[in-house]
């Protein structure tokens, strides 16, 4: 009885200096992270047919396959700022260049979205008053297509990933009124052909085909064309990040560390990769023992994980309300390598061998895997090129 009494009087605070230990009823709990008691759900429907695409895009779910409101990002999401820190951008200028975002259907409230998520992270605002936003059809007008709520939820990752890449750059958004490679490659030329866009981001994949049939939408010396490897790890590759004309990009799981750079990479498991039956190997890439007779997929990552390096999105829900979660997939890693490649200002002839020739100025990814395959660098990390990282990842943005 003294000993109770003697607690109670006592309280948890001197016995916390006495060094005993009490489990008191009703105690706050520490808060869990965002990330518990979630898993990654695809944003897009399945391909409709063999020349059509999916978005890459994935979101954190609940147990219920529900992504809760909030008014506040996730505090485990990639901000723009870590984001330029890990991969050494702080300071580097996009002076003004245009990162087109080629995706399917219409997205009606993408310019107050993407007000809301400058805003939320000290972004200078980008809208079409200001000159910064452009959205256009795959013809070059201003009809929008239908709206796809999973779409719709593509072009807000694709615009935040661009955003927090590189803060200046400008952004074309060209919706395709379709997912067929048709009307995304239509939305390509366009693309190409606006002024002042130097990179073109496609967070999109469909099975491996020809660039015989396809590849004209994708042929542009001169800008970088990006292209996401999907999310379903080793399987082979995907176009049109299989196709010769493009950047193939795979993703990696970010995290903090202390380490010197700050933080670590490993290859992601969701990663794409594998070899085109069809495609043309880069001649660049003969050197770096891919084990692919064509064009091998990827050449460079970035973060992809939705739990480990996801960022933090604003994005919509229905067609007028909008939320925040956290986002990943390789349609993150796409449109950050695309404002990798208007940071640089260095995208004359095709883009996609610069990395090959400034393999020095990436963090390569050595460890980490993405399946099960019979030549062991085409799902497993390590020195130099492998297929889920391609050759790494950026280290400012020397290698482009």
């Amino acid at each position: 009885m003294r000993q109770r009494i003697l607690v109670s009087a006592l309280g948890a605070g001197a016995l916390a200096v006495a060094g005993l230990t009490v489990q008191l009823t009703g105690a706050a709990a520490a808060p869990s992270p965002y990330t518990a008691g979630k898993h990654a759900a695809k944003l897009c429907a399945a391909p409709a047919s063999a020349h059509a695409a999916t978005c890459n895009a994935l979101k954190l779910v609940d147990d219920k396959g529900v992504t809760p409101a909030t008014t506040t990002p996730p505090a485990t999401g990639l901000t723009p700022a870590g984001l330029r820190d890990a991969y050494k951008l702080t300071g580097l200028s996009a002076a003004g260049r245009t990162v087109a975002i080629v995706d399917a259907y219409g997205y009606p409230n993408l310019e107050r979205d993407l007000g809301v998520y400058r805003a939320q992270f000290g972004l200078p605002a980008c809208t079409t008053a200001n000159g910064c936003l452009r959205v256009i059809n795959q013809t070059g007008g201003t009809t929008a297509p239908r709206f796809d709520a999973g779409w719709a939820g593509e072009q807000a990752l694709d615009v935040d990933a661009v955003s927090a890449t590189a803060p200046d750059a400008k952004i074309l958004v060209v919706q395709a009124n379709s997912a067929s490679f048709a009307d995304l490659g239509t939305a390509v030329v366009t693309a190409s052909k606006q002024p002042g866009v130097v990179a073109i981001s496609n967070s999109y994949s469909g099975g491996d085909v020809s660039d015989a049939s396809y590849g004209s939408y994708y042929n542009h010396p001169g800008i970088a064309i990006t292209a996401s490897t999907g999310d379903k790890g080793y399987q082979g590759a995907p176009y049109p990040a299989a196709s010769a004309y493009v950047t193939g990009v795979g993703g990696t799981s970010l995290a903090r560390s202390s380490t010197t750079r700050g933080w670590t990479e490993t290859a992601w498991s969701g990663a794409g990769s594998g070899c085109s039956a069809y495609n043309t190997a880069l001649a660049v890439a003969a050197a770096y023992g891919t084990g692919c007779a064509k064009r091998a997929s990827a050449d460079v990552s970035a973060a992809a994980d939705p739990n480990t390096g996801g960022m933090a999105i604003y994005y919509p829900t229905t067609k007028s309300s909008s939320t925040w979660a956290q986002f990943g997939g390789t349609s993150e890693s796409a449109p950050i390598i695309a404002a990798v490649y208007a940071l640089s200002g260095n995208t004359a002839g095709y883009a996609n061998s610069l990395p090959y020739t400034n393999p020095t100025a990436l963090f390569d990814v050595t460890s980490g895997s993405n399946g099960t395959c019979p030549t062991s660098q085409w799902c497993t990390a390590r020195t130099g090129w492998d297929g889920p990282t391609g050759l790494g990842t950026p280290n400012g943005a020397g290698a482009f």
